[in-house]
């Protein structure tokens, strides 16, 4: 008996070019749409203010005009707001990645009373509202004498971006086999030698993807930055944009132009770690 086999439809040459075309269509409109609104600040911060001004102005400028960027970094603290963006940044991301790869590697490789407790009060940590906690932290801030200060912007962005950076990196430790650890155990490693050379080097990529993270959000915080930096020489970039927002005018050559270049540096390091970011996030998303 002889069967005849007969492709189905959805395998042909043409349904696999059409459900290839939509697919590409369907990630050009997504791309359109997160890109969209990047576009038209950039083209905006290139735009003349008197044609910002003007009734009816179109969304491509009739003339190209650099004059928002020489204005943003020459007339207003801009450069100021950028340094203390980066110290800030460059205080917490460290100090939370290393609190974060500690608690991770005590969370999922050792045993120990009170374990699930912890674990949960990390959880219900990312569930308090940031703006609940203004007026302890500012008491806190104040006892410490680290209000206006950039060092004390800093340790409240990593005390935040720890809780996260845990459970990231716990989950990713937790796809890695154990047979490793054992056998450098065998071959006559410490414990610390083991976190050294074994858990830690093959923990990187979901270092990096944690880092991103608490990079990101100190980068982006706005309510603590305003809140406890009072002065012009220790704004941060969210802050410092925000003031060119006033009570009847709004300086959208300013405020896009400063959009522009505060994206830059995101974009940056997102070009540099991408590779090490997506295998960090990717395994730790599951468990093997």
């Amino acid at each position: 008996m002889t069967t005849a086999s007969t492709s189905a439809p959805w395998s042909s040459p043409a349904a696999v070019v059409a459900r290839r075309s939509g697919l590409w269509i369907l990630l050009t409109v997504w791309m359109l749409v997160i890109l969209g609104p990047y576009v038209v600040m950039f083209l905006t911060s290139l735009t003349p203010a008197s044609q910002l001004a003007s009734a009816g102005a179109s969304l491509l400028p009739d003339q190209i005009s650099t004059e928002s960027y020489r204005e943003l970094l020459s007339g207003t603290p801009f450069l100021t707001y950028l340094r203390n963006s980066f110290l800030v940044a460059l205080i917490a991301v460290p100090l939370a990645l290393v609190c974060a790869t500690g608690a991770a590697i005590a969370l999922s490789r050792f045993d120990f009373v009170g374990r699930g407790f912890f674990m949960t009060a990390i959880l219900v940590a990312q569930l308090l509202p940031a703006v609940l906690l203004v007026v302890s932290l500012q008491g806190q801030l104040r006892v410490l004498n680290l209000l206006d200060n950039v060092v004390g912007l800093a340790l409240v962005h990593a005390a935040f971006a720890t809780p996260f950076a845990t459970w990231l990196l716990k989950g990713f430790l937790d796809s890695l086999p154990r047979e490793l650890e054992e056998a450098a155990r065998i071959d006559g490693c410490t414990s610390w030698q083991v976190v050294r050379r074994i858990i830690v080097p093959l923990l990187t990529p979901g270092m990096v993807a944690a880092g991103t993270y608490i990079f990101i959000l100190s980068w982006n915080e706005f309510l603590y930055a305003l809140t406890f930096m009072q002065s012009t020489s220790t704004r941060t970039l969210p802050v410092g944009l925000h003031l060119f927002i006033g009570e009847y005018q709004i300086r959208w050559d300013l405020l896009t132009a400063g959009g522009v270049l505060a994206v830059i540096p995101v974009i940056a390091g997102f070009l540099i770690v991408q590779k090490r970011l997506v295998a960090g996030l990717a395994a730790g998303a599951v468990k093997g």
